[in-house]
């Protein structure tokens, strides 16, 4: 289910949202864990600290029935995804999805996307 009265979220939430979608429910030192392998100097702080604000905008639900605590989204990765994506289209290409698309297709993605998307519009199966 969409909740679209979720504040948008930061860059540095996405990279919290992308290790708890990855993860699943999971404890803030898992998350750390997790994000440490992009960026080697996070601090387990910065990501505790970074879980409960985003607990507290409403972005990720919190289990407090076990010492550590388990965050999980309070949105799936294609709801935001559909989201933000419909956020971008109304704000940067006047509510056209078809002038995101060709935007997207004049040198942001590799021969095989484009092949894969053109049997996606013929109705091809893979």
């Amino acid at each position: 289910m969409s909740k679209p009265d979720l504040p948008k979220p930061t860059a540095a939430e996405l990279d919290v949202l992308r290790a708890l979608w990855q993860l699943g429910p999971a404890t803030a030192k898992q998350v750390h864990q997790t994000m440490q392998a992009e960026r080697a100097d996070l601090t387990y702080a910065n990501v505790l600290r970074q879980l409960q604000i985003m607990h507290g905008k409403g972005l990720l639900l919190r289990d407090e029935s076990e010492r550590s605590h388990v965050y999980s989204t309070v949105q799936s990765q294609d709801a935001t995804q559909t989201n933000l994506l419909q956020d971008l289209i109304h704000k940067v290409f006047a509510g056209s999805g078809k002038a995101l698309v060709m935007a997207a297709l004049r040198g942001h993605v590799s021969k095989q996307e484009r092949d894969e998307i053109e049997n996606l519009l013929h109705g091809d199966k893979e």
